[in-house]
Parts: C-alpha cells; sequence; structure tokens
C-alpha cells in the first residue's frame, strides 16, 4: 500500500487546539520586546511554519503516514527550540531585574514576564501531548506504548467513554496546573521523563513568578 495514502484503521487526532497554541506561542514572541526576541527577523515565521504546515497536513490528508512522520520531527524540534527561546528569555529578564539600566519600562517588564510564563505553559503542554504514549495517534489507536501520564479520568470508567483518551486540552490543563500549584493536580507522572519535566516546568514557572513579584513589588514601593 502506498505510504502516501491514509491508513483506514487509523484514528486521527484533531489539530486544531494544538495549532491554536502554536498561533499563541508565536503571537507572544512577537510581542515581546526586542531585547527579548532572540530570532533574528523572519526566522520567526520558519520556526512557527515548521510546526503548523505539518499539522494542518495531517488533518487534510487524514492521517498520511508522510505527514505524521514529518510532524512529529517537527514537533520535537519545535518544542525544544521554544522551549530553549523561553528559558533564555527568563534568564534575560532575571538579568535585566538585576543588572538593567532602565533600557525597558517596569510594564514591558511585567508583560515580558506574564509571557514569558504563558509560553512556559503552552511549550511544556505541547511537550506532554507530543510525547505520552508515543504521541495522540498511538493513544486514539491503542498501541501498546508504555504511559507517562495516568488521568483521572481512566480511573473512573463509568464516567467517559469507554474508548476515552487525553487530548491537547487535557494536556494543555496539566501544564497549567504544574506551572501554578507546582505539583501533580490531576494526571500522575509515572515515567521518570514526565517526573523531570514537569520538575523543569515548575521550576521555569517559580522563577517566572518571583520575578514578576518582586517587580511588582518594588513598583508598589516606589
Amino acid at each position: 500500500m502506498d505510504q502516501n495514502k491514509s491508513v483506514k484503521s487509523l484514528r486521527i487526532e484533531l489539530r486544531w487546539s494544538a495549532a491554536f497554541a502554536v498561533v499563541v506561542l508565536w503571537a507572544l514572541e512577537r510581542g515581546l520586546p526586542n531585547r527579548f526576541r532572540l530570532l533574528p527577523a523572519g526566522y520567526d515565521f520558519i520556526l512557527f511554519g515548521m510546526a503548523l504546515i505539518p499539522m494542518l497536513a495531517v488533518g487534510l490528508t487524514a492521517g498520511s503516514r508522510r505527514w505524521l512522520r514529518i510532524e512529529r520531527v517537527t514537533t520535537a524540534l519545535f518544542v525544544a527550540v521554544t522551549g530553549s527561546i523561553t528559558l533564555a528569555s527568563l534568564v534575560i529578564l532575571i538579568e535585566e531585574m538585576l543588572f538593567g539600566r532602565g533600557q525597558l519600562s517596569a510594564i514591558e517588564l511585567l508583560a515580558s514576564g506574564v509571557a514569558i510564563w504563558v509560553s512556559n505553559v503552552v511549550t511544556f503542554s505541547l511537550t506532554f501531548w507530543h510525547v505520552d504514549r508515543g504521541g495522540p495517534e498511538a493513544r486514539l489507536n491503542r498501541l501498546p506504548i508504555r504511559a507517562d501520564w495516568f488521568f483521572p479520568q481512566e480511573g473512573v470508567p463509568d464516567a467517559v467513554s469507554p474508548d476515552w483518551r487525553p487530548t491537547f486540552i487535557d494536556y494543555l490543563f496539566l501544564g497549567f496546573s504544574t506551572a501554578t500549584a507546582f505539583s501533580p493536580t490531576g494526571a500522575i507522572p509515572l515515567s521518570a521523563r514526565a517526573m523531570l519535566l514537569m520538575m523543569l516546568e515548575s521550576s521555569i514557572s517559580l522563577l517566572t513568578i518571583a520575578v514578576i513579584a518582586a517587580r511588582a513589588i518594588n513598583i508598589l514601593g516606589s
């Protein structure tokens, strides 16, 4: 069978929510002050297009094997790059707070901190969605791949459909909860990589919130 054709038995998860998350990340990156924008002019379109085009192609081709493979590679590269950018932006924010010479206003610093925090949540949500149990199609088609998280819906089958599987929205909630509560509030990590990813997200979130809080205290005290 031609690999470019869809596999009839393969169930495909809708990509609209994940694609919207990529657009949100692009908007946040474009809205940051120049000091925090680490990508050269024009390269942001390449980076975010690299993630969006395969997602749209998977939906339009009803799960072409070729596009699924491309999407898996490009999503992994995308979250690695955006995660590195978020971490680097946090370092710049801390340096600006400690050693800045008034190049950015208080409002710009606070807004940049909030944008970094939101980018952290969305980036890790995409990462969780991408890695857990081999990705969305592996989950939907029940491939025998070890789970990285256990969701509460899986423990109460009477409350959901018997074939329920987590979608991007579930991982977005997981990412948001990890960044706000600094601990699991719903899904329980089962693997070492899941624990490490959640620890990294919580650490970035904690540092960002600490910087925002410190700046807000300085503003109120001035």
